[in-house]
């Protein structure tokens, strides 16, 4: 699936998103290292600490289909310029995904932003960096 296509996906998943409370509505796309795709929306909750992000119901729908890998990341808005996940979002993808990850950043009205994971958290805390 080409990141165009990614794109239209992370664009088409903001439709599901729940976001009463703050009225951001936020969709996300995943590409597994296999190919297959994943989509989620933002959830909110009236207790905020509840709500989860849209790229995390991506990347867990993904994990709990037995992906472990992501190729690319992208993340859809109504903002411009187009905005970055948050930190829990980016640990999240450092843990199924590597440094030089495609995250591509896309509004409603076309504007893009390609970026890599690394440059969204360039010392992210790893797997490796637990000492046993």
């Amino acid at each position: 699936m080409s990141f165009d296509d990614l794109v239209a996906r992370a664009l088409a998943a903001r439709a599901g998103s729940y976001s009463p409370y703050s009225n951001f509505a936020v969709g996300a796309a995943v590409r597994t290292k296999d190919g297959a795709v994943f989509v989620g929306a933002n959830v909110e909750n009236a207790s905020y600490g509840v709500s989860v992000c849209a790229e995390r119901v991506a990347i867990l729908a993904a994990v709990n289909a037995g992906a472990r890998e992501l190729s690319a990341v992208v993340v859809a808005t109504s903002t411009s310029p187009p905005v970055a996940p948050c930190g829990i979002c980016r640990q999240t993808m450092a843990e199924f995904a590597d440094d030089a990850t495609p995250v591509i950043l896309i509004n409603d009205r076309g504007e893009r932003r390609d970026t890599t994971l690394a440059e969204l958290l360039p010392y992210a805390f790893r797997r490796r960096d637990l000492k046993k």
